[in-house]
């Protein structure tokens, strides 16, 4: 004669056993250095579109000599070179021009973390190209020096992506960004143990 274990036997073996079997799913979906956060964060291109849409328009006189107005940024991103590109309608009215000019910046930047504010900024930017009407080629290396000043100045340590605070810690652990990679479609920053 077979005997069969009692019911409540049979409940604490199920549940034994189950107990078991999610143990193992999770040791296998978590790694052992983010238990339960990502590896890493990618942000896409248009949340950094929006980020520094949010600085345009902008005006500034340059040194007395030159009156820029910049709008209608533009982001790519550039992953070949690991760096994002801004585009940029301008507009410059000067003393020494007959009327003011309309042409095109292009400026470039690499990406850091800033721990102070938690944040992914552009740093070293510089114009890659500067593209005015016929009418200022004359002037161009004062507009392009100018340019660069404006560049520096604008959007050195500018941030286009803010972390919240629990987006890096998790248990007591505190995690911060590595390294930042620009990808076709996004950006893409590690997450690692602080």
């Amino acid at each position: 004669m077979t005997r069969f274990p009692s019911p409540a036997r049979r409940r604490f073996l199920l549940t034994a056993w189950a107990a078991t079997a999610v143990s193992v799913s999770l040791a296998a979906c978590a790694s052992s250095t983010f238990p339960f956060i990502p590896s890493h964060y990618t942000f896409s291109q248009q949340q950094v579109q929006d980020a520094v849409q949010r600085k345009f328009p902008y005006q500034h006189t340059m040194s007395q000599l030159f009156d820029v107005a910049l709008k209608n940024p533009v982001v790519g991103l550039l992953p070949d070179t690991n760096r994002i590109s801004v585009q940029l309608d301008a507009h410059l009215a000067s003393p020494f021009l007959q009327q003011p000019v309309d042409g095109i910046f292009t400026l470039s930047s690499q990406l850091a973390y800033d721990s102070a504010s938690h944040s992914v900024v552009l740093v070293s930017p510089h114009v890659d190209n500067v593209n005015v009407s016929s009418g200022a080629q004359a002037y161009s290396q004062q507009i392009n020096a100018a340019a660069g000043l404006l560049a520096t100045q604008l959007l050195t340590n500018y941030p286009i992506y803010t972390f919240k605070p629990e987006q890096l810690q998790f248990a007591g652990v505190h995690y911060e960004p590595g390294t930042i990679t620009i990808l076709t479609n996004g950006i893409r920053v590690q997450i690692v143990e602080k």
